[in-house]
């Protein structure tokens, strides 16, 4: 079995450099034919009397994997290099026996308590210059150089430990990495420095990148460079580099553990939790995934389809192996109440590539921070109904991996994203009066380009311009892209001129790699890509006319356009004048289209749909709102995610591979429900 998986996985490496990276490395690769239901398990307050207990309710619900391990830096190091693996090498074994694979996640968040006592440069000083206790969970300095040898030293002895275990799936680092917090010590205001001095070179350099000429704050030396406030008042310029080098910590430290697992269990995948969108500080995974990952892999606490859809794509990137989903709420929504919530859910991320859903978590806790968060079992260890719903996904799975599961995914449409972006328009991001101007939320823009292509069953990447191969993509959409660096810029221009079609909308490019507005015209350095330029704009809702359709928009705002070789597509019918509201350029072989307004489901669903054939980009079956669909190797797999039942139109006879039922022209689909049909 095993030389059959990597055949397949070593034919599928010569279609792009990030797949072959990651698969030639790994004959242990889950790949084609193999889906995994499990759930999330913390021993470390289970006697191996409970482990035996719950294992045999995890191996009789049918699950096959089980992730360990988060979270528990004490219980496997209780003091400074004195570790105590007995109660976990029992664990181990007891869930070898039962034939289920191990995730090992390194614990390196949060750090022990003696860690932070023995080394006060682990804790978080905040933008006031107050140390702060370690109160709760991930208050932990990442870039300590203490903390950073100690989580090296942790991740070298665990894997050393368990690489060989015949148990072992694969390894993660360090828990929801990316939700932790910024800190302000002295010696991180170091760090800053020699960060800036590798960027700039020198003080002149970064007092233009920072326009300290500027309300007078123009820098002298080094020693005068200041942290910039993530809460609080500042120029942009700055604000942006401070994301920048807590960016580039976060992926020196998984950078760091990456260099572990790779001198000591080279042939396991790497599957971390990662949360690279949170707010507290985040990290550009999309710029770096090829240094610390194998699979894309999330917690997935998913509100709506368009939500959890758009972070399924965002964790997935450009690569092209299946997603984990190795945190999974395990009841549903915020009530942990909803039955069929995660049934549904964990059908859902089979259509955008996924290949494992992992309940979070096993055992209700006790104690701790999440004391009402509702697992498997609940508080007094008896099985829930959550259990039985988790048993009936591992029994959906374990059918649909023989019928060509966990799904391909060959995005033909591309939405450019980047972390820079997402901080030059968060409210600390841009000047003062750049914020009357970006009054659309950047993610509000980017759901907006994504939904309507959800909706119409099309697979879409979500991808940073700099970092892909962008030939493999016919459409891409840039909404919103404040911040388009030089980088980014540049691929664009190739990509249309290579015959690629690019859509971009309102309140992109207006702001160049140092978050400074373009002294050229706008947008910048792409006016003759997109044949005009903008100017003016107005805070005015507009209807607008493409082909035989009259739109009215949702969001109070559009650009004057001034077009130069640009062709115009539709105008307002509301504003004096006309103006263009889409113009669309040729530039090389390709074709640049221009929205006036923000990136919205109503104007962009038209859009596409007048560039689908064009593009040789075929949507996927046809389905009722909520109702979401993906054809796999001549059958179709659908999932209603509304709480009620809907009637979907199909061609004919058909059978319910999940339901065992016959349908003819009509599928019936529960609330909540999901089938897979075929003839």
């Amino acid at each position: 079995m095993k030389k059959t998986l990597l055949a397949c996985a070593l034919a599928l490496a010569t279609l792009h450099p990030a797949f072959a990276q990651s698969a030639e490395g790994h004959p242990d690769w889950p790949g084609a034919g193999q889906l995994f239901a499990g759930a999330n398990y913390q021993p470390v307050d289970r006697t191996l009397e409970q482990v035996r207990y719950d294992v045999g309710l995890m191996k009789q619900s049918g699950f096959k994997v089980v992730r360990m391990g988060d979270l528990s830096w004490d219980y496997f190091e209780p003091a400074d290099g004195k570790f105590d693996f007995k109660h976990f090498d029992a664990v181990m074994d007891i869930v070898h026996a039962a034939g289920i694979k191990v995730i090992l996640d390194i614990p390196g968040l949060p750090a022990p308590m003696w860690l932070h006592h023995k080394y006060p440069g682990v804790d978080i000083t905040n933008q006031a210059g107050t140390r702060l206790a370690p109160a709760e969970r991930y208050m932990d300095n990442i870039g300590d150089p203490n903390y950073r040898r100690l989580a090296m030293r942790m991740a070298d002895t665990l894997t050393k430990r368990y690489a060989k275990h015949p148990a072992l799936l694969a390894v993660g680092y360090d828990n929801e990495i990316g939700n932790g917090f910024m800190s302000y010590s002295e010696a991180d205001r170091k760090r800053f420095v020699e960060w800036l001095k590798k960027r700039y070179g020198n003080v002149e350099a970064l007092n233009k990148a920072w326009a300290t000429q500027r309300w007078s704050r123009r820098i002298g030396s080094w020693d005068e460079v200041r942290l910039p406030y993530a809460d609080g008042p500042g120029p942009a310029e700055r604000y942006l580099d401070l994301r920048r080098f807590w960016s580039d910590v976060t992926i020196a430290t998984l950078g760091d553990l990456e260099a572990v697992r790779k001198k000591n269990a080279p042939n396991k995948p790497v599957l971390s939790n990662y949360w690279d969108w949170s707010g507290r500080r985040g990290f550009d995974f999309l710029g770096s995934y090829r240094q610390h990952t194998t699979y894309g892999a999330m917690g997935f606490y998913a509100g709506d389809p368009i939500n959890g859809g758009w972070e399924a794509a965002l964790i997935k990137g450009g690569m092209t192996t299946p997603t984990w989903f190795n945190e999974f709420a395990a009841g549903g929504g915020g009530s942990y109440g909803s039955k069929g919530w995660s049934r549904m859910w964990a059908h859902f991320v089979l259509l955008m590539g996924g290949q494992a859903a992992v309940a979070w978590t096993f055992n209700s806790h006790l104690g701790g921070e999440e004391q009402a968060l509702m697992g498997l079992i609940d508080h007094d260890d008896r099985p829930s109904w959550r259990l039985t719903e988790w048993a009936d996904i591992a029994a959906s799975y374990a059918k649909l991996e023989k019928l060509g599961f966990p799904r391909k995914v060959e995005p033909k449409v591309a939405i450019a994203y980047s972390f820079e972006n997402v901080h030059a328009t968060s409210p600390n991001g841009p000047s003062n009066t750049a914020r009357q101007y970006i009054k659309t939320p950047y993610l509000k823009q980017a759901h907006g380009g994504f939904e309507p292509l959800l909706k119409d069953n099309i697979d879409v990447a979500v991808i940073k311009l700099s970092y892909e191969d962008l030939s493999r993509y016919r459409l891409i959409i840039l909404p919103g892209m404040y911040l388009l660096d030089k980088a980014s810029t540049d691929a664009v221009r190739k990509f249309v001129a290579d015959g690629g079609t690019v859509i971009m909308t309102a309140q992109s490019a207006k702001v160049n790699d140092n978050n400074q507005w373009h002294n050229t015209p706008l947008p910048g350095q792409l006016t003759d890509v997109f044949g005009l330029r903008t100017n003016e704009f107005y805070d005015w809702t507009g209807t607008v006319k493409l082909g035989d359709e009259e739109i009215k928009t949702s969001i109070a705002h559009f650009e004057v356009l001034e077009p130069s070789t640009a062709q115009v597509m539709a105008r307002f019918t509301n504003f004096d004048g006309n103006p263009p509201a889409i113009t669309v350029n040729s530039f090389g072989k390709g074709k640049a289209i221009y929205v006036a307004t923000p990136a919205q489901p109503e104007i962009m669903r038209p859009l596409l749909r007048q560039l689908y054939a064009g593009l040789g980009i075929e949507p996927g079956p046809k389905t009722p709102d909520g109702v979401f669909a993906r054809a796999v190797d001549g059958r179709v797999l659908y999932v209603n995610t509304n709480n009620a039942p809907v009637d979907v139109a199909i061609d004919g006879a058909m059978n319910g591979v999940l339901s065992g039922k016959r349908f003819n022209g009509t599928l019936r689909l529960e609330a909540r429900g999901a089938d897979l049909i075929e003839k």
